[in-house]
């Protein structure tokens, strides 16, 4: 046994846990309105399950219906109706041997008043969260009381359920995390002010659980043992809150950090290294006895294992690791870490749920619709699928038809699989990405799928395979502005950029366009030396970047002195300059230069789609060649479309 820390068993309270792989709390949208667990998250929790996951705790859990609703989909445990689909949930998790804690939450100031029967916000004190931009008006210390009361009812009800225990969430700055904090909490009752008052409300709830639940059904409390945030807490009154947790009987500590306000340390981008929160765990099991969960981008097997080996923590949480792979720890166990789709951190899962759709996953399209997908139909009985493009969707559209037992032939016209994924791999902090490559390009070749690199097929050529079908995933090719000067010789695309067909460095470089893949460009240029410009035609930098991203990117850019031009539409080219039109000002302005990069967006590549029709009856075009998207559309798209293929 190769990873013997990991796959060694634990225990939380008088709870054995089968290893020390835990999947923490996430938000899955899966829940019905009214709160129930449905058909839907029951199967995806069960996967997970299924695939190696010693405890698996569930998404947030309201406990209150007037207030305390975090989310449309939310699991619910306020009322005994909630008990029959936790129940369910509760047994297919055991019937993988796994155990299941349901978290119990309330949002407080960081909730949407728009669905809560009171239309409001409340919190500790008036503080407001900027994120939300809702003020909230401050409890009653009659309404802490029976808050209080709410917690230990969904505990009851989860224990009812047949659920091994329960995680009170004091983190990321919910309703208990502003109670904890002194940048959150004013209050001058009993419930604020020193830290054991700041402490009495997550106290009274562990006391009560307690004194319902019995010694049998462990508590974990999630606490962020950093808020980074001024006058919010520090790590020295993390391990505080941690030890004197420890003294009220809690059964484990899962330690994670940031908050609203904070998003990135607790949500983090692509730019994160992994396991860089370790060392808010590592502190606090210095400081405690029971055990504690560490949480921190936790990707690789042997991250994992070293975190438990070396002694930062007693289990490891690996969030978005089972969103891409709910067999990740069963492949571990097996030796097949090669095998494992990682998480490259892309944050396509926030993003979707953030807009209100049901969470997804760029790497793991089965994700959320296990019901779905849930048998490959194998009849594919060896008949030829031509796919005709190397990138994420073409090689996803070939992995899914070998398995149901196709013989895919894939195309690709470079050397390397991967289309315009692979070379964003070599942008700044982009490496991640490069492991969905690997893993993509690891199940093609275990499933022995012919791969023809360096070559684009002619019609004859496809003939001559005799294909039942064929797969267009060409990808897309950059957007050229018709203006004049276009073809001049200082003129790029990001592309020719990231192929290294252009070398630019030590010049003035102006960047067209501002979005994510224009500005990741724009890191990757002045990390060599250019001094660049951002010429954006919108009025706003970056317009359709998810906001955590701007937060990540943005600093780094500034370190760069990058500037950043809105509102300008660019007219013409020349050898050393652009000159632009702002048609507010109804002004033109030159703009010096030396090279010009274009970003301005992509259109489909499937100029061989008219003639593929008109030879193959069954041509299907997946991908940016079908509409220019996310990674998680195109991966989507191709094993979408091939495992529905009749």
């Amino acid at each position: 046994m190769k990873y013997t820390h990991l796959f060694e068993k634990g225990h939380i309270g008088r709870l054995e846990i089968r290893n020390r792989i835990v999947m923490p709390a996430m938000d899955s949208t899966l829940a019905a309105t009214t709160g129930e667990a449905t058909p839907e998250m029951i199967r995806y929790f069960e996967e997970r399950s299924a695939g190696g996951a010693g405890l698996v705790i569930t998404e947030i859990t309201r406990i209150d219906n007037q207030t305390g609703i975090g989310t449309r989909n939310q699991l619910g445990a306020t009322d005994p109706e909630h008990i029959i689909s936790l129940e369910k949930l509760a047994e297919a998790v055991h019937r993988h041997e796994a155990k299941i804690f349901v978290q119990l939450q309330h949002p407080g100031a960081e909730g949407n008043p728009e669905y809560n029967t009171h239309k409001e916000l409340i919190a500790p004190s008036d503080v407001m969260c900027k994120r939300i931009g809702v003020k909230p008006r401050p409890m009653t210390t009659e309404e802490v009381d029976q808050m209080v009361g709410k917690f230990v009812k969904g505990a009851r009800l989860a224990q009812l359920a047949g659920i091994d225990g329960v995680e009170i969430h004091g983190a990321h700055g919910y309703l208990i995390n502003q109670f904890l904090s002194p940048l959150t909490n004013h209050r001058i009752d009993k419930y604020g002010g020193s830290f054991p008052n700041r402490m009495r409300f997550v106290t009274s709830i562990i006391n009560g659980i307690q004194m319902i639940c019995g010694p049998d059904f462990p508590i974990s409390v999630r606490i962020s043992a950093e808020e980074f945030m001024d006058g919010g807490i520090v790590l020295e009154e993390g391990v505080k809150i941690a030890r004197y947790l420890e003294s009220i009987g809690i059964a484990v500590i899962n330690v994670s950090s940031g908050a609203y306000d904070s998003l990135l340390p607790a949500v983090e981008p692509m730019s994160f290294d992994e396991g860089w929160r370790l060392y808010l765990a590592r502190a606090v099991k210095g400081a405690v006895k029971i055990p504690v969960i560490g949480v921190g981008v936790i990707r690789h097997p042997e991250i994992a294992e070293k975190a438990i080996a070396e002694g930062d923590c007693d289990f490891v949480a690996l969030g978005r690791a089972h969103l891409a792979d709910p067999e990740w720890g069963k492949k571990t166990y097996e030796g097949r870490e090669k095998e494992i789709r990682h998480c490259i951190s892309c944050l396509y899962c926030w993003e979707e749920m953030t807009v209100g759709r049901v969470l997804k996953c760029a790497v793991n399209p089965r994700m959320g619709r296990e019901l779905i997908y849930k048998e490959f139909e194998k009849n594919g009985n060896s008949r030829k699928v031509v796919v005709i493009g190397g990138g994420p969707a073409g090689m996803e559209a070939a992995s899914v038809l070998a398995i149901r037992g196709f013989s895919p032939v894939l195309f690709e016209k470079t050397a390397d699989l991967g289309g315009q994924v692979f070379f964003a791999s070599a942008l700044p902090k982009k490496d991640k990405v490069k492991w969905m490559i690997d893993a993509m390009r690891h199940q093609l070749e275990t499933a022995g799928v012919d791969m023809r690199l360096n070559t684009t097929p002619t019609i004859k050529d496809i003939k001559t395979l005799e294909p039942y079908a064929v797969f267009l995933a060409t990808g897309a090719t950059p957007k050229i502005p018709p203006v004049p000067g276009i073809d001049g010789k200082n003129v790029y695309t990001v592309e020719q950029i990231l192929r290294h067909q252009a070398v630019l460095e030590g010049q003035k470089v102006i960047v067209l366009g501002s979005g994510l893949t224009g500005l990741e460009t724009v890191e990757y240029l002045a990390e060599k030396g250019n001094a660049v410009t951002v010429v954006e035609v919108l009025k706003q930098i970056g317009p359709n970047i998810q906001p955590i991203l701007m937060d990540d990117l943005m600093p780094r850019l500034k370190k760069y002195n990058v500037q950043f031009i809105t509102g300008e539409n660019i007219i013409r080219i020349d050898k050393k300059s652009i000159q632009v039109y702002n048609d507010v000002l109804r002004s033109f302005k030159d703009i010096e230069m030396d090279s010009l990069v274009l970003s301005i967006g992509a259109q489909s590549r499937n100029d061989f789609l008219p003639e593929l029709q008109a030879n193959f009856d069954k041509v299907i075009v997946i991908g940016d060649a079908d509409k220019p998207g996310k990674i998680g559309t195109a991966v989507y798209a191709g094993f979408d479309r091939a495992f529905f293929l009749q």
